[in-house]
């Protein structure tokens, strides 16, 4: 390993002399300078491994080196060693507020010198050392995290298809619906990652299908009173399916399959919740989910029109839909023709 090394003094026997002395030390590579100005604006703009600063200097002395090189994004573990006096010790005291790592006294002990410097250049290397090893464990975890988070994203996909095979929805329908709420919810400034979540736990709102017999799930024309009752226990059997899991995604999967059949005015079901009341993420995915539903195809049922569509849906805000979450929706109505194009129906 070769070590970089600055100097910057303005007595020219004193560069000669450390240079020197960095040469016979071995692994040493030295940049110098004279004029200290310009020793700091290439102290800023390259990677040393040590410093070796004078205090005695015309234009910008050591402490005023040091002080504004400290104060340089990315200059503040750089190994700094100061050249003083013997008869200044208040000068030292100041500059290692200011930053100094280490200091020589004049006249400069040529073993001193080499055993400083090489204890600092060891120590520097020490703290890269480190520092490289904390970037590549953080960069590991990134890694193992998006794996985990993919895998987990690919399951909660799986396990929402499953009920395609008992429901006549596609998987379009949940990638939709999935995307039409993540847009609802960054447009109502939720946080990021509360949007990320959304968009994974979303297709998991109708998994409680499964639980339902075929004579009613896929009857084709209209349920009666008491069939409709067995149809509304999807979302208890979602919940049920999904709850208690040490996953977050899969926990507001839970919720989102309990609250998105509530509707704002509080006649909706399991639980008959009102306004506020129901869950953000179960007041978004009713109005992405009922949109999708009307204007995509089913066996029994023709599309709607994207016109038809948005007159129900927003002829329903504050009754069945939250007012904000419609208002949001169609805001962004560029969007919603985007993602209904990107996630189209397989012919």
């Amino acid at each position: 390993m070769t070590y970089k090394v600055l100097i910057v003094d303005d007595a020219e026997i004193n560069l000669i002399l450390f240079e020197a002395l960095l040469k016979r030390m071995g692994q040493c590579e030295s940049v110098k300078f004279s004029n200290s100005v310009d020793g700091l604006a290439c102290a800023k703009q390259e990677d040393f491994d040590l410093i070796i600063v004078d205090y005695m200097m015309p234009n910008l002395n050591g402490m005023e080196f040091i002080a504004q090189f400290r104060s340089t994004p990315g200059c503040e573990d750089t190994p700094v060693l100061m050249i003083t006096a013997n008869d200044q010790k208040q000068v030292r005291y100041r500059a290692l507020d200011a930053g100094a790592t280490d200091f020589l006294i004049k006249p400069v002990d040529k073993v001193e010198f080499m055993a400083r410097v090489n204890n600092m250049l060891q120590l520097g290397a020490s703290r890269k050392a480190l520092a490289d090893r904390a970037a590549w464990l953080a960069e590991e975890v990134h890694k193992a995290t998006f794996e985990i988070k993919e895998r987990e994203r690919e399951t909660v996909i799986r396990l929402s298809k499953a009920a395609e095979y008992r429901d006549p929805e596609t998987g379009s329908h949940i990638l939709r619906m999935a995307h039409y709420s993540e847009l609802i919810a960054r447009g109502m400034g939720l946080p990021a990652p509360e949007c990320e979540l959304l968009l994974e736990a979303a297709p998991m709102h109708d998994i409680g299908k499964v639980g339902i017999t075929d004579n009613i799930l896929l009857k084709p024309g209209r349920l009666t009173p008491e069939e409709f009752e067995v149809m509304k226990q999807h979302a208890v059997y979602g919940h049920d399916i999904l709850k208690g899991s040490s996953s977050r995604v899969l926990q507001t999967g839970a919720a989102i399959a309990l609250g998105h059949h509530e509707k704002y005015d509080g006649s909706g079901y399991p639980g008959g919740l009102k306004g506020d009341e129901i869950p953000i993420f179960s007041r978004i995915v009713a109005v992405a989910d009922v949109f999708d539903a009307l204007t995509s195809e089913r066996p029994y049922k023709k599309a709607w029109s994207l016109e038809r569509a948005s007159d129900h849906i927003k002829a329903s805000a504050g009754t069945h839909f939250d007012p904000q979450c419609v208002t949001t929706f169609f805001d962004q109505w560029e969007s919603v023709f985007e993602i209904q194009q990107r996630f189209k129906d397989d012919d």
